[in-house]
């Protein structure tokens, strides 16, 4: 038995935030980031917007990029003082993330990060609060899924959490908050938005239900993801809907080995200056991936498929292949994103030499693929990798080479 699960209701087009007018309740309080809802008058409106529908409302404001464990704790304190039934979190993926990990907390205050860390083990919620995510990027569509994803510094190591129980109560899906992203989110989140959708059509959970929201999502983001980056805005709206799709798929088919490695290798060279981006990170890594998965049977026909959809071209499965990994690669040359960990720049950018010096990479990974094989991503993933194939191949998205085995 499979499970298909996506928020009750989901507003979407411009304009779409007042739907925040419609929630009923007492008590509202707005999750929010670094400041960019704030500057460009959103994070004003959805306040004046839920105090229209009769709530009172508080803010949390300051969530950072990549959500610590810490935060999530401060923000539960926050909820269990105020004692909203609404929780709205604003923004873009690291905000409506951390929400959800305090949505938890506020409800089962004993709960730890180590319980929330179990993968569908989250108990029943909405006993105190619902919960409405409204996304401002085009990439990690948390708003209408099952997954948050929340760093240990301490560690050096972003965990997902994953259960149905945080999928949102109502998602609003405005393009207009989409507007106000810069170039380099814009890629890095699109190349997110790619990775979901073709993870969950290759995933050993994917369904009649979740191929159609994948397939459209690539066939939208092929058309619409570089025009979206060079400024094009009505391919910016298109891209805003297609990561919601993109979403919707990986929710319920769940996803693969590029996010469990973009998990794992985010924040673990902190201590060298910089995170690898998580966008940045699966776009690096899927071309790798699609050619390990490929050696199965089953992942390369669907790859194929992927292939047809986008007309690709290739006269049999093994051109396609070789056509969808040229196709990510040239992606990622026009949306300026390097092809290597070894490449990659303090700020995200190619690079000759990249912040993660070779030595460091090689003696932390044995303990990386360790960690990327117990990722709640790998089980579905449709090639399960031994430790020393999660090391071979980790080795080829830091030197850029070909995976052959």
């Amino acid at each position: 038995m499979q499970r298909f699960t996506l928020p009750r209701d989901m507003y979407h087009g411009k304009g779409s935030l007042e739907a925040l007018k419609t929630l009923k309740g007492k008590k509202a309080i707005i999750c929010v980031g670094g400041g960019s809802m704030k500057r460009f008058g959103f994070l004003d409106r959805a306040k004046a917007y839920l105090e229209e529908a009769g709530m009172e409302v508080a803010l949390f404001e300051g969530i950072e990029s990549d959500p610590s464990v810490e935060t999530v704790m401060k923000g539960a304190q926050a909820m269990l003082d105020f004692g909203p039934d609404w929780i709205v979190a604003i923004g873009g993926g690291s905000p409506i993330d951390a929400a959800k990990a305090m949505w938890i907390k506020y409800e089962y205050p004993e709960c730890t990060f180590e319980d929330m860390c179990k993968v569908f083990g989250i108990p029943e919620l909405r006993r105190k609060a619902h919960f409405c995510a409204v996304s401002s990027t085009s990439g990690t569509a948390t708003e209408v899924t099952a997954f948050s994803i929340i760093t240990d510094y301490a560690k050096g190591i972003k965990y997902p959490i994953a259960d149905f129980e945080i999928t949102p109560d109502v998602a609003i899906v405005d393009p207009e908050l989409a507007e106000t992203m810069p170039k380099k989110l814009v890629a890095h989140t699109g190349m997110d938005a790619l990775t979901h959708a073709v993870e969950a059509y290759v995933s050993t959970a994917n369904s009649d239900f979740t191929d159609p929201l994948a397939i459209h999502a690539i066939e939208m983001i092929q058309k619409t993801l570089v025009a979206s980056y060079n400024g094009d805005m009505d391919a910016r709206h298109a891209m805003h809907t297609a990561q919601c799709l993109a979403g919707q798929a990986f929710s319920n088919a769940l996803l693969g080995i590029v996010h469990s490695m973009a998990h794992k290798t985010g924040a673990i060279f902190a201590d060298y200056g910089a995170h690898i981006i998580h966008g940045a990170a699966n776009a690096m890594y899927l071309p790798k991936v699609i050619a390990f998965n490929a050696k199965d049977p089953t992942a390369k026909k669907r790859y194929g498929v992927i292939a047809d959809y986008m007309h690709l071209g290739g006269k049999n499965d093994e051109e396609k292949v070789a056509l969808l990994i040229q196709f990510c690669r040239d992606m990622n040359d026009k949306l300026n994103i390097p092809h290597g960990i070894k490449f990659y720049g303090a700020d995200s950018y190619p690079t000759e030499q990249g912040f993660v010096p070779e030595e460091v990479f090689l003696e932390r990974l044995p303990e990386i693929a360790k960690n990327a094989i117990g990722d709640a991503c790998t089980g579905s993933n449709p090639r399960q990798p031994s430790q020393e194939e999660m090391e071979k191949l980790l080795k080829c998205c830091y030197y850029d080479t070909e995976v052959d085995f």
